[in-house]
């Protein structure tokens, strides 16, 4: 039993090693590609619009022609006919004194119904488009939110793993000369504490990052078992005032691209559709029909035709065509609300990127590469007693600190960036 639990601990081991192996390196262009053509629930909202469109077919159809047979006796008595001869067979000698009806009825739009219900369900195509277009707008932003994140992640982990390795080296130098009597334990001792709060930083952001990967393989609808490494390109973001929209082209955009305008407004044109349908369902419809019947009245094969119609005396959709001139009202007023929704968004948004443009901006360029070459100084001079051990914590401490502000600054500057994408409705900043 010992044994067969140790193999099958080993071979799950062995299972998890080669899935962690299954790394895919990838770009942001890269993810979006994968995105568009791999995400499921954009490819599921996408069949709606053919759905949409089956329905105005649905609508230009006639309704069918009715077929009825009816009258039919299977045999005649001698009471029935009197004793005499009715009528002659119809085939052979089958039919001999037969009684049958044949009609068929066909019913007739009155109003123009058939081309309002087909002009109504055409609006349902344009919403079925604008309600993808919605949530591909939605996507993108998790997306390129969860890809930001993950690279900061990545950048944040790299940036403690170095100041991990500079720690385990100091470490390794200590605890020699710890062996030798040369140094005290309380300086081992600190810097095995500096260890361990690094070791739980950067379990923390493995953590962050094993929840970000979980989001971004949803998105694209990659293997569980798939571990992503994402380049860094774009995460740092070229952007200059020249590049940054002012507030009214972002209005103007919005108003012109944004799906959940564009829905609000087609709500109201559906609406008014509605309510032209609804009024022509006051009218009612005609149905023609021709008959034939056989040994049914006084003559023996009877042709005939004739028309029904509804008397619109009691119900005259009153109901329905209130409830939809209502629904006009219903339609103004919020797309009055999603104006005023976008031009709230677009503002916040807008200052959003000003404010994280201008701390990103005040960062020196060339400070992250000095941060980087400081700790190896301060590593040296530290290797050397130059420093202190107080010096060098409080150094570690700054660096950590200011790495992560920098990285931060980018990030958020990216999220930035991609809001207001996301409020216009286009992509205004690449």
């Amino acid at each position: 039993m010992k044994r067969t639990l140790l193999l099958s601990t080993m071979l799950l081991a062995c299972w998890w090693d080669a899935a962690a192996q299954d790394t895919l390196h990838l770009s942001r262009s890269q993810c979006e590609a994968i995105f568009l053509k791999e995400n499921l629930s954009l490819l599921a909202e996408q069949l709606n619009i053919p759905m949409a469109e089956a329905e105005v077919k649905q609508a230009s159809l006639w309704p069918n022609p009715q077929f009825t047979l009816d009258e039919i006796n299977l045999w005649a008595t001698r009471h029935q006919t009197g004793g005499q001869e009715v009528s002659p067979p119809i085939i052979g000698n089958w039919g001999r004194n037969q009684q049958y009806a044949i009609s068929i009825e066909q019913l007739l739009y009155t109003a123009g119904k058939r081309k309002k219900l087909m002009a109504l369900q055409s609006v349902g195509v344009e919403k079925a488009q604008q309600f993808f277009n919605e949530l591909l707008r939605n996507l993108k932003l998790e997306l390129r939110r969860q890809i930001t994140e993950l690279q900061y992640l990545q950048l944040s982990e790299h940036a403690f793993q170095t100041q991990l390795q500079s720690v385990n080296d100091l470490l390794g130098a200590y605890e020699r000369q710890l062996e030798k009597g040369n140094i005290a334990a309380t300086e081992v001792t600190r810097l095995q504490s500096k260890q361990f709060e690094l070791q739980k930083s950067l379990h923390e952001l493995k953590q962050q990052n094993n929840e970000t990967q979980k989001e971004l393989k949803q998105l694209l609808h990659l293997p569980p078992q798939t571990f992503l490494q994402l380049s860094s390109d774009q995460f740092e973001r070229a952007i200059t005032n020249n590049s940054i929209p002012t507030y009214q082209t972002l209005v103007t955009e919005a108003s012109t691209h944004r799906p959940d305008y564009k829905l609000a407004l087609l709500e109201k044109r559906y609406s008014e559709k509605a309510y032209s349908y609804e009024k022509a369902l006051r009218t009612p419809d005609v149905t023609i029909k021709g008959s034939y019947d056989r040994n049914g009245s006084t003559m023996l094969n009877f042709v005939g035709f004739g028309a029904s119609i509804d008397l619109p005396f009691f119900n005259k959709n009153q109901g329905n065509i209130q409830k939809a001139k209502l629904g006009i009202q219903q339609a103004k007023t919020l797309s009055q609300q999603s104006l005023h929704q976008m031009e709230t968004e677009v503002a916040a948004s807008y200052k959003s990127l000003l404010n994280a443009y201008t701390f990103h901006i005040n960062i020196d360029a060339a400070y992250l590469q000095k941060l980087d070459q400081s700790l190896e100084a301060y590593t040296r001079n530290f290797l050397s007693r130059n420093i202190n051990m107080l010096e060098y914590l409080d150094f570690l401490e700054s660096y950590q600190q200011n790495k992560l502000s920098i990285l931060g600054a980018s990030r958020d500057l990216n999220n930035a960036v991609e809001e207001v994408n996301y409020v216009s409705g286009t992509e205004l900043m690449p």
